[in-house]
């Protein structure tokens, strides 16, 4: 028999899995700064790019340990293996070009990068960090609450739309820490745009260790052809015309996420019957 706990959070509803999307950030959070005050005379924390012990310790390190906290979660409530089963996949070929749409930037970025400026060492780092963040914050979001809300019953459209929206909310946070207003917000539209893309990569694979692996490919490679985080560097930086040919995608996730709203079917029942019956 399922204990109270597990019973609470299957039963899933679009306020449960708001609950759990806060409550992810705040701890996120506070492994944050715990690892900053613990080891912040080691790594810097001016500039996380400047060694790669500060982007491994500094950055990696507390989501990745969020990222186990998110595991232990999913087996507490009898999830762990259906987050990595064969998931309904819906094959139809519009949902293709979302993942088509997530590689044409990754290789323009990739084409785009000075690598001369960057120490092979640094790199290895990136790459280990956006593998933390591909990991973790797909299993937040396409992962757990993609189970939670289908397991509560929730249409597959409105799955699509809230676990868009939740994954656009985690960047909010980023107020908190200075960022300036306009672009928090930039970045919770672009965020919704890719969480969307990220989804329908989930839902034509039946796999969420594909949107994992994109994910995990679109971080590093960004802060690598920019030469920083949010921003661009003039010293690292690459070439700045395939530098906006792939920003133009930011707008085109956008606007397929709206189409693809309309394209989604809304076949929650079977989606609901696969997650209780990998569990």
């Amino acid at each position: 028999m399922s204990s109270r706990w597990a019973r609470f959070w299957n039963a899933g509803t679009w306020w449960k899995a708001l609950l759990f999307i806060a409550a992810y950030w705040g701890v996120y959070q506070l492994i944050a700064l715990g690892v900053s005050a613990a080891a912040g005379n080691a790594i810097g924390t001016e500039n996380p790019l400047a060694s790669p012990l500060g982007v491994v310790v500094g950055m990696a390190l507390p989501i990745l340990l969020a990222g186990a906290l998110l595991l232990v979660f999913a087996r507490t409530v009898g999830w762990f293996g259906a987050l990595f089963a064969r998931q309904p996949s819906d094959g139809r070929a519009w949902m293709w070009v979302a993942v088509a749409l997530v590689v044409i930037p990754i290789v323009l970025r990739l084409a785009a990068t000075q690598w001369s400026a960057w120490s092979f060492a640094l790199v290895l780092s990136l790459l280990f960090l956006g593998l933390c963040v591909g990991f973790t914050e797909e299993v937040a979001t396409r992962g757990i609450v993609v189970q939670m809300l289908r397991r509560g019953g929730t249409r597959e459209r409105a799955v699509f739309v809230l676990s868009s929206a939740y994954f656009a909310l985690l960047h909010a946070g980023n107020i908190f820490q200075g960022q300036a207003g306009a672009t928090v917000l930039l970045t919770v539209v672009y965020t919704f745009g890719f969480g969307a893309m990220m989804y329908l990569v989930l839902r034509v694979t039946g796999r969420l260790m594909w949107a994992i692996l994109l994910h995990a490919a679109t971080d590093p490679t960004t802060i690598l052809a920019t030469g920083g985080i949010d921003a661009h560097s003039a010293e690292l930086g690459g070439s700045a015309d395939l530098l906006g040919i792939a920003g133009i995608f930011n707008v085109v996730y956008l606007l397929f996420a709206v189409v693809a709203i309309f394209l989604v079917k809304s076949r929650g029942s079977s989606e609901r019957d696969v997650a209780q019956s990998t569990s």
